[in-house]
């Protein structure tokens, strides 16, 4: 699928990854409708590369069939809105707190196959390219679905299920000509990180490998636009991390 040929539904579009790729695939000539929670943030991104925009929970099913009623002839979608917390399952604190960890899959993993169905079911009725292709969609999970460290239960959990549902859908659709891929990135400069401590921040930073550094919202952007393009990518889950396994903590 050529780019300027691209009709893209974007979640978690008002920061990070999602508003990275918004700007880069508007800029290839991509036409767009942006998705978030995040209000403020998303109409400036939305005002600024002058594209759709909807405010609303992916993981709501009216709000998400209504955000997307009007977009038509929609043939590629890029899940990137998402949470993160850390919690201990046990602690001098108490028991992981069960609305928490129901809240991460719901939003992680629930709102990414809300918004993949409800996508999907709208790509099956385009014409296919002369590859037969109708529509591509991008997950993201993450490298915690792999390397979880203590207190991501929920997390890894919520990554560890869009990474699992990646190849049986991309089975599943590949008879609508849609295909589907995941993008598990490593540790990226984006507000999720920010919100952790310096100390944090720095530990983290000291267990990548190549390059010394956090990856950026474009290199993220740049693996989505070589997914959309090389149709041969399908049911596939790529790690995006400089070779970065995670530490237990």
């Amino acid at each position: 699928m050529k780019i300027e040929n691209v009709k893209a539904v974007i979640t978690g579009a008002g920061s990070g990854l999602g508003e990275g790729t918004a700007r880069y695939l508007k800029n290839k000539g991509a036409e767009l409708l942006l998705i978030d929670l995040n209000a403020d943030g998303l109409k400036k991104v939305a005002d600024d590369i002058n594209c759709k925009y909807v405010v609303g929970d992916v993981s709501n099913e009216e709000e998400m069939k209504n955000a997307i009623n009007d977009f038509n002839e929609i043939n590629c979608l890029v899940n990137c809105a998402g949470i993160a917390v850390g919690a201990k399952v046990v602690s001098s604190r108490g028991m992981h707190d069960l609305g928490l960890f129901e809240k991460v899959l719901k939003v992680n993993l629930i709102g990414s196959f809300n918004m993949l169905r409800l996508c999907a079911d709208k790509m099956q009725a385009n014409e296919p390219d002369k590859e037969g292709e109708k529509g591509v969609v991008i997950n993201t999970a993450s490298v915690a679905a792999y390397d979880g460290q203590v207190g991501q239960a929920a997390y890894s959990a919520s990554k560890g299920g869009i990474v699992g549902m990646t190849l049986p859908i991309a089975r599943e659709l590949a008879s609508n000509g849609i295909r589907v891929n995941t993008i598990a990135p490593g540790l990226f400069a984006t507000a999720m990180l920010a919100g952790m401590s310096d100390e944090v921040q720095k530990s983290l930073i000291a267990t990548t490998v190549f390059p010394k550094r956090l990856g950026t919202p474009l290199e993220y952007a740049m693996l989505v636009e070589s997914i959309v393009t090389n149709v041969l990518l399908n049911g596939e889950t790529i790690r995006l991390d400089g070779s970065v396994r995670l530490a237990p903590r």
